[in-house]
């Protein structure tokens, strides 16, 4: 494994909360005996929000003013020794916070007094590459094993809570799932392609096997940016208000997103870099469709794979999308109506360029395209009110 120090004292990797489902799996890409990763969790946005405004412009994206707010917040508890502390920044490397996230959120550190905190992180468009950390083939495979993980943990448990007549036993049987898998991702063991397609069966064949309520709830599909898409703290908890107004909500699962990038972002030219993109991509294409299959199998929905949304959108949402989520939000969207999920929420947090480019540009046009569905975008910032959020979902709930 790669490792930060070789200092005998243990290091510490703070991830800022981005995808809630994937990092209580993905955290173990870098585990090792030089350090250990710890994925920051609040869920007291107005704090978290308060603490990040003291040390960012108030005009940047909301999503870099909770990340400051919560690393601010861990340093201050003392619990961390900033000279054996690390921030992970896992960057698109695009425009916007892809790229600038680095640079701003040294800058935050520093103007909280933390300047012995170093920040590092993670992409592979050569952003920084001299604070970047090195993925090997260990990182990889444990990084592949947990995206996937995560992917069906999530979808199955967004289709089982909101009917499961024993409260709280989709969550713990999650939390079982995530133990006993992060263990095997820990320690680099059960990481093949024949246990993973194993696990695949026994989760949802778990699931399935959780007493349900029969009646179907009016079913509300979610897209945005990929931080507010998948962190709860930057989409005010809409899943939980969801459920709570009898709805069920469906997250589209991030091996969507890592395809999306790959196409979108391999190189032009054919050399080996485009090679090994297109080699990823063929395996993760894969095992997404080992995925999907077997929810299908044991009752469970879930969006085309990659290949079928990414052809079935190319006549209304241009390819030049390429920027943060692009045109895979637009896609989404498609394949949501398509799927015969006619309510979709689109998530837009404040300060976030490419989802005013791609995002807000396509769904008024997507809404004349698809007239039988219901588009509704309602946006996430620092100075907005919750109270107007929640009643635009519930206007897009009672139609």
């Amino acid at each position: 494994m790669y490792k930060i120090l070789n200092d005998k004292e243990e290091n510490t990797i703070l991830l800022p909360a981005t995808l809630d489902s994937h990092f209580p799996l993905l955290k173990y890409m870098f585990w090792s005996k030089g350090y250990c990763v710890v994925d920051l969790i609040d869920e007291d946005e107005f704090t978290v929000r308060q603490e990040g405004l003291k040390y960012c412009n108030h005009d940047i994206c909301y999503p870099f003013v909770l990340m400051t707010g919560q690393v601010v917040r861990a340093m201050k508890t003392g619990q961390y020794n900033p000279k054996k502390t690390y921030i992970l920044m896992p960057t698109a490397g695009d425009a916007c916070r892809g790229a600038c996230y680095i640079g701003l959120m040294r800058r935050s550190l520093d103007h909280s007094h933390f300047n012995d905190v170093r920040v590092l992180t993670i992409n592979v468009r050569h952003v920084c590459d001299e604070i970047s950390l090195k993925i090997n083939y260990d990182t990889a495979i444990r990084g592949l094993f947990g995206l996937f993980y995560g992917d069906i943990l999530m979808l199955l448990s967004n289709q089982t809570r909101p009917y499961e007549i024993n409260k709280g036993e989709t969550d713990a049987l999650r939390n079982e799932w995530i133990e006993r898998l992060s263990k095997d991702i820990r320690l680099g063991k059960n990481l093949t392609i024949g246990k993973l397609k194993k696990n695949f069966k026994a989760i949802a064949e778990s699931f399935k096997n959780i007493k349900r309520e029969t009646t179907q709830k009016k079913v509300v599909g979610i897209v945005a940016e990929f931080y507010v898409k998948y962190c709860a703290l930057g989409n005010w908890d809409i899943i939980r208000f969801l459920e709570e107004n009898g709805c069920e909500a469906h997250v589209n699962g991030a091996s969507w997103y890592a395809l999306y990038y790959i196409d979108s972002h391999k190189p032009d030219s054919h050399n080996i870099e485009r090679l090994g993109f297109e080699t990823v991509k063929k395996l993760v294409v894969y095992l997404q469709d080992q995925m999907i299959s077997t929810m299908k199998e044991y009752g469970f929905r879930s969006l085309n794979d990659y290949k079928t949304m990414e052809t079935n959108s190319r006549e209304l949402v241009s390819r030049q999308f390429t920027i943060g989520d692009g045109w895979l939000m637009g896609s989404e969207v498609i394949d949501y109506i398509n799927s015969d999920i006619k309510r979709v929420l689109c998530i837009a947090p404040f300060g976030c360029m490419p989802n005013v480019c791609a995002g807000r540009g396509m769904y008024p046009y997507l809404q004349r395209k698809f007239p039988q569905a219901n588009i509704a975008v309602v946006e996430t910032d620092s100075s907005s009110s919750k109270l107007n959020y929640y009643n635009r979902v519930r206007m897009l709930i009672d139609r």
